[in-house]
């Protein structure tokens, strides 16, 4: 297992050259700021894997859309909401697996996939900016603080535990309003789709009152919806 290297642990836009390796999962949305453990056995992204590794570590989480099944070993059809992520450590096994940490670095649109000749799915991508929109600024620190707190109310705890542990003092930290959208985004038991729906969303406020909504306390009247039911957290490894 390589040692974490917080000199990695950042993104660098201006080197980044449009075009990034493709994971498609049908399970998994992943999202900016929060990381997750994958396990990598398909001989197509263990080459997407090296590939990573020998050059900037980058890989783009993709959504395989509804009916992808049928078609599961060839190109099945994607969802155009990605999250370009960066392996921060990773063990190789001896049979040739791996276990990784993908730490997520940024939202993007998937563009359109680029011939490489290789076994794994590359795609050129736009990146997508957050956003924080000047009306919702006078009431953005009470937003937060609601969130932040029915965040911590909706969390499910690990099995065994009596707290969440680890999200809870991240929570403590006071995190921006957007790293706290992604981080209750990634680890509340949501649906997939408005998972989805929650990485397109670039405007902060905007995914703070989805998540609201979610939970039942509609953001100054905006209509409420079921909460889902309840799920396991912190992730396991998701397999590919």
């Amino acid at each position: 297992m390589l040692p974490w290297n917080t000199d990695d642990l950042t993104f660098d836009e201006t080197r980044f050259k449009g075009v990034a390796r493709l994971f498609p999962l049908p399970d998994l949305v992943m999202f900016p700021h929060v990381m997750q453990p994958l396990h990598i056995f398909e001989p197509r992204y263990r080459e997407m894997l090296n590939d990573a590794l020998d050059s900037d570590g980058l890989i783009a989480m993709s959504i395989l859309a509804p009916g992808w099944e049928a078609n599961y070993e060839g190109k099945p059809r994607l969802l155009p909401q990605v999250c370009v992520g960066k392996v921060v450590t990773h063990q190789r096994l001896e049979d040739g697996r791996y276990n990784i940490m993908l730490l997520g670095m940024r939202r993007a649109r998937l563009v359109s996939e680029v011939a490489t000749g290789r076994s794994f799915r590359t795609a050129e991508l736009e990146l997508l900016d957050e956003t924080y929109p000047g009306e919702g600024e006078a009431d953005r620190a009470e937003l937060q603080a609601v969130l932040c707190r029915e965040f911590q109310q909706a969390l499910p705890l690990p099995p065994g535990a009596k707290s969440p542990g680890p999200v809870q003092d991240l929570l403590a930290a006071e995190l921006p309003l957007a790293v706290l959208t992604d981080l209750a985004s990634f680890a509340l038991p949501l649906d997939a789709g408005l998972k989805c729906r929650l990485l397109a969303e670039c405007n902060v406020d905007r995914r703070a009152e989805l998540l609201l909504e979610t939970l039942g306390k509609p953001w100054k009247g905006i209509p409420a919806t079921p909460a889902p039911a309840a799920a396991g957290f912190p992730p396991r490894f998701s397999q590919n």
